[in-house]
């Protein structure tokens, strides 16, 4: 049985992001082939986090900058190791490079980090992206952890893009990993249109483009609610601050929820889902729950960025906060033109997120790279240059750390 190891940066919660959802669609992809799977973190557990165990999936609590993940590794002997997120890399990879030089190393990027930040910069600054943004020191990190791994996955289409083209990635060391749906699990009917009221908006309100959408939307929602005056926006998201739950003002109809236990249940109840982000990367999951709830959803191009080509939008993608004012009240306003917007979900859901057909492309990916394994390592000579010089900086930090916590034990 093939033993797989994925090294998180936090314990997956389905229930509070697109992350921890792409994370577990990824380790269930792994059981269906019938290998072990083992999920390790140094991160600290949470309320939300996921049943592992009820999934057939192991798991174990690591530390950073200590030996005693080398134990650990070197015990397990994993064929595949997955990193979750370019910074877990950073602080194991050259660990399992010792231990397991042999591993199959996967880093599933969720989204580029690098281009977030940028577009984030960027935004405070009130400016438009530069290639200097592009470029930074984070951008550096994270491309260096893509090219030290043997294939990385890959959830934007666009991301794919730019990482070839502006980066100089090498393809074949990219894989195009976007969300998998059951397809065979979409319910086929919803509320109707007149069943449905309000609008909703949804996030992790740890995630930086998700609380400054929250922002935005308090601002453009007075001129959203003069027009509807009956209705109600209902903001959802994982750990809301108290920043957060200090805008909920039940006069004006803008309503902090917080946590929502079950994400379908409240998108299919709503009318419309607004997601003007201003900044970010990769795919958003909300605009997929919206698609999968048949809701169609008000965006931004930065929103829609990565899941559509040619295909239309399942609602509109507006330029500006003005267009995206009047495309919210007329959507909510006109039935004929809202069916037509909720009639778009189902053939992009089909087109880009078939699940079994995205599942069978991975695993045929990871044969196709194990079965050549030493040509593909020896023709990423930039990856092997990096583990030769960049992993030993990172190696030589986390040696000198772990020394010093032991001195800091010693005298304890």
């Amino acid at each position: 049985m093939k033993k797989v190891l994925v090294i998180g940066y936090v314990w997956p919660e389905p229930n509070s992001s697109a992350a921890g959802r792409h994370m577990m669609s990824i380790m269930r992809c792994f059981k269906q082939q019938n290998w072990q799977v083992e999920f390790a973190t140094p991160s600290q557990q949470t309320d939300h986090m996921i049943d592992l165990a009820a999934e057939g999936i192991s798991s174990q609590e690591i530390k950073l900058n200590c030996d005693s993940f080398d134990h650990y590794i070197a015990e397990y002997q994993p064929d595949i190791v997955m990193f979750d997120r370019f910074m877990m890399e950073e602080q194991f990879g050259w660990r399992v490079e010792k231990a397991c030089p042999s591993a199959l190393k996967i880093l599933d990027t969720e989204d580029l980090q690098c281009l977030r930040n940028a577009r984030h910069q960027a935004h405070k600054a009130n400016r438009e992206l530069t290639q200097t943004d592009l470029v930074s020191d984070l951008a550096k990190r994270e491309i260096a952890a893509i090219l030290r791994c043997d294939l990385s996955l890959i959830i934007s289409s666009f991301e794919m893009k730019l990482l070839v083209d502006t980066f100089k990635v090498d393809g074949s060391l990219l894989h195009y990993l976007p969300f998998m749906v059951e397809l065979d699990e979409l319910v086929e009917t919803t509320p109707s249109f007149e069943q449905r009221q309000h609008f909703i908006s949804i996030g992790n309100f740890r995630h930086a483009p998700n609380w400054d959408a929250v922002l935005y939307l308090q601002t453009l929602w007075p001129m959203i609610r003069k027009q509807l005056p009956k209705a109600e926006l209902h903001v959802y998201g994982a750990y809301p601050p108290p920043k957060a739950t200090a805008l909920h003002n039940a006069k004006t109809g803008f309503l902090i929820k917080g946590w929502a236990a079950d994400a379908y249940e409240v998108m299919q109840q709503s009318r419309l889902c607004l997601a003007p982000l201003r900044f970010g990367a990769g795919i958003k999951g909300k605009l997929l729950d919206a698609m999968l709830m048949q809701t169609p959803s008000i965006t931004s191009p930065i929103g829609s960025e990565g899941m559509i080509d040619d295909e239309s939008w399942p609602g509109v993608v507006a330029d500006n906060g003005d267009d995206f004012v009047t495309a919210a009240v007329a959507l909510y306003k006109d039935e004929a033109q809202w069916r037509l917007a909720q009639q778009q979900a189902r053939p992009l859901l089909k087109s880009r997120y078939d699940g079994q057909q995205l599942a069978e492309q991975f695993i045929s990916k990871i044969t196709q790279v194990e079965q050549s394994l030493a040509d593909h390592r020896l023709n990423n000579f930039s990856g092997a240059m990096l583990k030769h010089h960049t992993m030993a900086s990172t190696k030589y930090m986390s040696q000198w750390i772990a020394e010093k916590n032991k001195t800091v034990d010693d005298k304890g």
